[in-house]
């Protein structure tokens, strides 16, 4: 399985994927254009690529490599994988600095609206031989004076263990290890599934290309994605992260906060539900509550 998929999940196709559901989620979610605001940013922007040619004196050579960079990035599709890599973190926080509540990071590309809905305890949707170890993740959503949210929602969706998100990698199921759980009448919730993977981001396309030639690394730490809201307060989208895992110290996606970083226990035999996923009934286990502030 793990070498089908490597095999055929390109950056290409990773790409197209993430900006059609870009496109269509600006289709429901365009905003109005105020022109004033417009021309502060853009031109507050070129004025700092202004700045950079002259301070270091760029060439015609290197222009034109930054021009045909730039026109590849668009044609691979990865303008929301560089964007979501490289900037986005810095408008996460400067959108959260006035949360009361609990701290958010960034999205990413790979989420998709409208997963399955399933009750306050449940297992994701997953592949009968999922690989993993199998973890489970329970907490409450709270409003910021402490007063349980009933019904609150938890999205989920995570990599797989060799670091896929399905519906943007061949061979995966369509809603494998996404959901949607609704939240009990404390507000509480119990999410089975299993632990993702550390994974590269594409790095056969264009910001393959960048990250080789500015010696970087294209690591990302195993993390799960969340979207979590209830009817009068303000949406948190965050991603968890794992205590002593590879690359939280060093995210490419600078998304890593102190306060979103897990240390699950482990379980051994004492879960029922973690005994159904694991052959030994080994596993482990975190709560981590959600606070919401007012919306």
């Amino acid at each position: 399985m793990t070498d089908i998929i490597t095999e055929q999940a390109t950056a290409a196709a990773s790409g197209a994927a993430a900006t059609e559901q870009f496109r269509a989620k600006q289709r429901t979610e365009a905003a109005d254009v105020d022109t004033k605001r417009v021309d502060t940013l853009v031109t507050e922007l070129l004025t700092a690529a202004h700045d950079i040619v002259r301070r270091h004196k760029v060439t015609y050579a290197e222009y034109d490599a930054l021009k045909s960079w730039l026109i590849q990035v668009g044609e691979d599709g990865e303008w929301p994988l560089f964007l979501d890599v490289w900037l986005e973190h810095v408008v996460e926080e400067v959108a959260g600095e006035n949360r009361q509540g609990s701290k958010g990071t960034i999205e990413g590309p790979y989420y998709i609206p409208d997963s399955p809905r399933l009750p306050a305890e449940a297992t994701l949707p997953m592949r009968e031989d999922e690989a993993g170890t199998p973890l489970l993740f329970q907490g409450q959503v709270t409003g910021v004076d402490g007063t349980p949210l009933s019904g609150a929602t938890v999205e989920i969706w995570h990599a797989d263990a060799d670091g896929y998100y399905s519906q943007f990698a061949p061979n995966l199921p369509e809603w494998n290890l996404r959901g949607t759980v609704i939240a009990d009448e404390q507000g509480h919730f119990k999410i089975h599934t299993v632990e993702p993977a550390p994974y590269q981001i594409p790095t056969d396309g264009s910001c393959g290309r960048l990250i080789a030639a500015a010696g970087w690394h294209a690591w990302r730490p195993a993390h799960l994605h969340l979207k979590v809201s209830a009817p009068g307060h303000q949406l948190i989208t965050t991603q968890l992260y794992f205590k002593g895992g590879s690359h939280v110290s060093d995210d490419i996606a600078s998304a890593v906060k102190p306060e979103l970083i897990l240390d699950p226990a482990p379980v051994g035999g004492t879960s029922q539900a973690l005994k159904a996923l694991g052959e030994d009934g080994s596993g482990r286990e975190v709560t981590y509550d959600f606070v919401l502030d007012k919306a």
